[in-house]
């Protein structure tokens, strides 16, 4: 017996209502930050997802059905030929304030059209101005967001899952916040993603060979009472002690690993639940390490791409960099890591940071 999608997706909708009532028994008072209508939107949203980003999907739409290496690349491009297929890079810009640093972004973007989207989830409570140039129309639907809590685990969602749906070139999604720079040109970034261009365009014919860039801990302190936050049994059974993970909410995920995001339902229902300990409550660093963790860690690098200085952090947020910092030393600085891998972003940075760091694009930036 077959059944049909859209039971399917009712029935997750009743599940949600059902954990909703049974968790406002357990724990009277506590408000989940996350409504049903939101929940119940955001399903329908990565339905779509799922089907847009399926291999059969994009086998069903192209008009080259005669040979298997076509149906390998996008559907859109398949019809385009290989000289237009190259795989993308899907920026996602997470923010709840003005993108200060659009113009760097600009320069970091110039010329590469045909190798990038942009995808932008502005909490519609704050104050934001869309920026012009490359970041026009790129503000897709967005919901409340609130820093140590899930409502910034289910925007990062959103955003994968737009840009899945937008456009079936994008390979690679970078989660990125307003207080990020780029460390490098964007050729140095595509290039040491995909390699050459033979190599990238080969990236659909093999992209189990492409990792996802997402910081991966297991030994840090206080882990403990990051997984008993919601309670000591809570996680049980989906997520055992020994598979919770923590790291750094900005990643580079592979397509791959972004369906398997927005496609996940058991952990989610899970990290969705409000914390008991707040003070020990980071959801968005705790679900997209253990959900990579649990699913393919060899798929994943472990170390995330975007440097955070945490020396001198104040209440749980990092060093801010101010406009006399910068500096040459600075981005070289900034640029190194443990991993084979140079850093290619950095947080966080104040808004007036922009001018010293524009003097500086050409020169020593973008330079590569």
């Amino acid at each position: 017996m077959v059944t049909s999608p859209y039971v399917l997706v009712l029935s997750l909708m009743l599940s949600v209502s059902l954990l909703l009532f049974l968790f406002s028994s357990i724990h009277p008072g506590k408000n989940l930050p996350l409504s049903l209508r939101d929940e119940n939107d955001d399903l329908l949203l990565f339905r779509r997802a799922s089907g847009a980003g399926s291999p059969s999907h994009a086998a069903a739409t192209s008009t080259s059905t005669s040979t298997s290496s076509s149906r390998s690349f996008p559907a859109k491009f398949a019809r385009l030929g290989a000289r237009n297929s190259r795989p993308k890079i899907a920026f996602l810009f997470l923010t709840n304030s003005d993108l200060s640093f659009s113009p760097l972004w600009e320069k970091f973007f110039s010329g590469h059209s045909r190798y990038y989207n942009i995808y932008i989830h502005a909490d519609p409570s704050s104050k934001f101005a869309p920026p012009d140039g490359v970041f026009r129309n790129r503000l897709f639907p967005s919901k409340k967001t609130e820093r140590a809590s899930p409502t910034l685990i289910a925007a990062a969602r959103r955003l994968l899952a737009e840009a899945i749906i937008d456009d079936p070139a994008n390979f690679y999604f970078a989660l990125v916040s307003q207080h990020c720079v780029p460390l490098h040109s964007f050729r140095y970034m595509y290039d040491a993603l995909f390699g050459d261009s033979i190599s990238a365009i080969k990236a659909y014919i093999n992209p189990e060979k492409y990792k996802s860039y997402i910081e991966i801990l297991a030994d840090e302190p206080n882990l403990f009472e990051r997984y008993t936050a919601r309670g000591e049994q809570v996680m049980l059974p989906e997520v055992r002690f020994e598979q919770f993970r923590v790291g750094s909410q900005f990643f580079v995920l592979t397509k791959r690993h972004a369906l398997l995001v927005i496609e996940d339902t058991k952990l989610w229902k899970k990290f969705r639940l409000p914390c008991l300990n707040k003070e020990c409550c980071y959801p968005e660093e705790h679900y997209f390490p253990t959900l990579l963790s649990m699913s393919d860690p060899k798929g994943c690098s472990h170390y995330t791409l975007t440097r955070v200085n945490w020396t001198g952090s104040f209440d749980g947020h990092p060093h801010l960099y101010q406009p006399e910092e910068i500096s040459q030393e600075l981005v070289h600085e900034l640029r190194q890591s443990e991993s084979n891998y140079s850093y290619f972003f950095a947080r966080k940075f104040t808004p007036d940071c922009l001018e010293p760091l524009m003097k500086i694009a050409d020169t020593v930036i973008f330079k590569d």
